[in-house]
């Protein structure tokens, strides 16, 4: 009987913790007991020092909110894989978190089972990535949580954003998705002033702030937030123009480069052109020397004055 309510209970915390606010119906559906089973076992969580706020109203309702101090938190299988491999990432991905990552998934590795993890040391094992150049913080760790908190929940937020000219203004939007491209992160939103979706970079935010208003979730165009941002930085303009003629195929050059996607076009079997058009010369280049084949450059000239310092240097360094 006792472990019947304690596997009960450990649901509940669970269900509690995967949304923000169940109504108390729902609540006692899921987990197949009355209405005051579900409030002691509501009273019992409380006891063990879990912030459980009720609503009054019709039916009720329960969210787990936040307290003076971190409670244990309850994982799936799934959950517990995915939280490891991203502990172990962000150990090297956000500068300034490295130790806390360590010391995070520590304390979770020495309490997953050992089915996972072997998941964990396969997942980690066959993951990669490519750090061009040090850049600093991909994003502000306490910008990420305040945004995917919001994109769960379809709330509002306000923000201040300078966009690429250096202009900085007031913005509203409805939150949908965050998407990570190279070293970078944005915010997919659908922004409440212009009536339109848009794409900001959370480097260039400031001062988000939820506004307690959550709307419906709103479809995003075509389906696949990834590759609608995808489409968008492709079709951006940037500061330095290069276009490559490439004597190798598409596929061969996606297979040597990274977070290229619709900029690599196929011209023919043997052919392709890549966009290789960027904000920073550096990033250029970069992409360039990754193409490993043989190709013809249609450029500004500040790119080509960059890439003869560059070659220059390099035959320098082989004298």
């Amino acid at each position: 009987m006792t472990s019947d309510m304690t596997a009960r209970v450990l649901r509940l915390l669970s269900l509690l913790q995967a949304r923000r606010e169940w109504a108390g119906e729902e609540l006692a559906d899921r987990l197949h007991v009355t209405a005051r089973t579900l409030r002691r076992d509501i009273d019992r969580l409380r006891d063990m020092g879990y912030p459980v706020h009720s609503a009054r109203g019709h039916g009720g309702g329960y969210r787990l909110a936040s307290g003076t101090a971190l409670p244990p938190l309850v994982l799936d299988d799934d959950e517990a894989v995915v939280v490891a491999v991203a502990l172990r990432t962000a150990a090297g991905g956000l500068t300034g978190m490295e130790d806390s990552a360590l010391q995070a998934l520590a304390k979770l590795e020495q309490v997953l089972p050992r089915r996972l993890r072997g998941q964990v040391a396969a997942l980690q094992t066959t993951l990669s990535g490519i750090s061009w150049e040090d850049r600093g913080p991909r994003a502000d760790p306490a910008l990420l949580a305040t945004l995917a908190g919001a994109c769960r929940d379809h709330e509002i937020v306000t923000f201040d954003y300078t966009t690429r000219d250096g202009a900085a203004a007031p913005r509203r939007a409805e939150p949908c998705h965050l998407i990570a491209s190279g070293d970078l992160w944005y915010l997919l939103a659908h922004d409440t002033a212009r009536d339109d979706w848009r794409l900001f970079r959370l480097d260039r935010m400031a001062d988000p702030a939820p506004t307690g208003r959550r709307v419906p979730p709103r479809p995003v165009p075509g389906g696949d937030p990834a590759a609608f941002v995808a489409r968008h930085l492709t079709a951006a303009p940037t500061r330095h123009r290069a276009i490559a003629t490439v004597d190798a195929p598409a596929e061969q050059v996606r297979a040597h480069t990274h977070g290229l996607g619709a900029r690599i076009k196929a011209l023919d079997d043997h052919t392709c052109r890549v966009d290789a058009s960027a904000d920073v010369l550096t990033r250029v280049a970069q992409t360039l020397a990754a193409l490993d084949a043989d190709y013809t450059l249609d450029a500004d000239p500040a790119v080509r004055e960059h890439l003869r310092a560059t070659a220059d240097r390099v035959l320098r360094a082989m004298e």
